[in-house]
């Protein structure tokens, strides 16, 4: 199958090339991390004039080169790989959680071997938390999400031209893992998906934690799955679950459960903000899926509820565009997404629709009160009846939202 480019991302690449920092690339296995590396930045360098022999590239996972596992052996290998020492060297290292002290290669090729470094992994506790730890100081996370609508709409429209309508409803079904997005048929979709889950985001959790209840393990992601954008505690899913046929199942069990999947890119949990307290809150948080297609094929299509599916697809949105999110808590009301940026700071709402008074008033009283000049802004469906709500509250399309990078600063 072709790949589907990642202007976004790539410009990430390149923009971190030839800096005295390792470039870690991280995300949910599948949603392109290695197409990224290997082969889009890889045909980039070329085209710049990098030589193929200035270039080494190593993926981790296949068995062939099991062997290079091993942190001397693999420093060994990539070292006799380069032939020209003047010269710069580009060494892209795939799934490099693979390798134990891994973080000693990777520095002493940085520091010593005149390396441009280039690593990707998909485990969080790995890589995201200790980033800086591991490579002294000198490192960058660039996340990879699955495609945003933005880029899913690009490749559908290289064959033919759709309907950004027709384009959501595929979207919202079938997620944005780009091998998904390639399949013909629901049905190779929907079998892609649950191998998926079963036979490689599962057990590399199963493998990792030596998890023993394995059918308790997806029970709780299952449950997670059907309550996005729902509040939700490790107590709470613990007491759905007795009553559900698992009699034994403790909180602290639920609890790291939930730490997983968070360390592996499959969910994303969101913390609540006090944001006249200026505090965070420590009970009740929710959590959002990292691909909707995945979240879908488990529940077998069903739940499909269309406001809580948009909300999952505005908070990764807003995510891969660099905003810190989190849940609003103003007195007794909740506002969906607080996002901030450098001096941005975004409170946001989203609904299916707002045409009637009753669910528009619903929507408006969540910023009730706050006078701190930030823009409030309600994402729905609605064709735009009207722009501007009353206070100087804005109304966004989601379609239109999704189309344009910078429309929360221009509203």
């Amino acid at each position: 199958m072709e790949y589907i480019n990642r202007p976004v991302f790539l410009e990430r690449l390149i923009k971190e090339k030839d800096l005295d920092i390792v470039k870690v690339i991280t995300g949910i296995r599948r949603a392109g991390k290695s197409v990224l590396l290997f082969k889009i930045f890889y045909q980039y360098l070329l085209n710049q004039g990098i030589k193929e022999e200035q270039i080494i590239k190593i993926d981790l996972e296949t068995y062939k080169n099991k062997k290079y596992r091993e942190a001397d052996k693999l420093y060994k290998y990539i070292v006799e790989q380069i032939r020209n020492k003047n010269k710069r060297h580009y060494v892209f290292l795939d799934e490099i959680q693979l390798v134990p002290q891994f973080e000693d290669v990777v520095n002493g090729l940085r520091i010593d071997e005149n390396c441009d470094v280039y690593v990707t992994g998909s485990n969080a506790q790995m890589l995201s938390k200790d980033i800086n730890t591991k490579f002294r100081g000198r490192s960058t996370e660039i996340r990879v999400y699955p495609l945003s609508f933005a880029e899913y709409k690009s490749y559908k429209n290289t064959f033919n031209t759709y309907d950004d309508r027709i384009l959501l409803n595929e979207y919202l079904m079938e997620g944005g893992l780009p091998y998904v997005v390639q399949l013909n048929s629901a049905e190779q979709k929907y079998r892609y998906l649950n191998d998926i889950c079963e036979l490689t985001l599962f057990r590399d959790i199963i493998d990792r934690y030596n998890v023993r209840n394995e059918n308790l393990l997806k029970a709780v992601f299952d449950l997670l799955c059907s309550q996005i954008g729902s509040y939700v505690s490790a107590n709470k899913i613990t007491n759905t679950l007795k009553s559900n046929g698992y009699p034994n199942v403790t909180s602290d069990t639920v609890g790291n459960y939930l730490e997983y999947f968070c360390n592996a890119f499959l969910m994303h949990k969101v913390q609540r903000y006090d944001i006249k307290g200026k505090a965070y809150l420590k009970t009740l948080n929710k959590y959002y899926v990292t691909d909707l297609g995945i979240r879908n094929s488990r529940l077998n299509y069903r739940q499909l509820e269309i406001t809580h599916s948009i909300e999952n697809l505005v908070y990764l949105e807003l995510l891969r565009r660099g905003y810190v999110v989190d849940i609003g808590k103003n007195d007794n009301k909740e506002i969906d997404f607080v996002a901030k940026s450098g001096s941005e700071t975004y409170y946001i709402q989203v609904s299916y629709t707002v045409i009637d008074k009753s669910s528009r008033q619903r929507e408006i009283a969540a910023f009730n009160k706050l006078y701190d000049g930030y823009k409030k802004i309600i994402i729905t469906m609605d064709d735009k009846p009207y722009t501007v709500l009353e206070n100087g509250y804005k109304l966004l399309n989601l379609i239109e939202f999704f189309n344009d990078e910078n429309i929360l600063k221009f509203i």
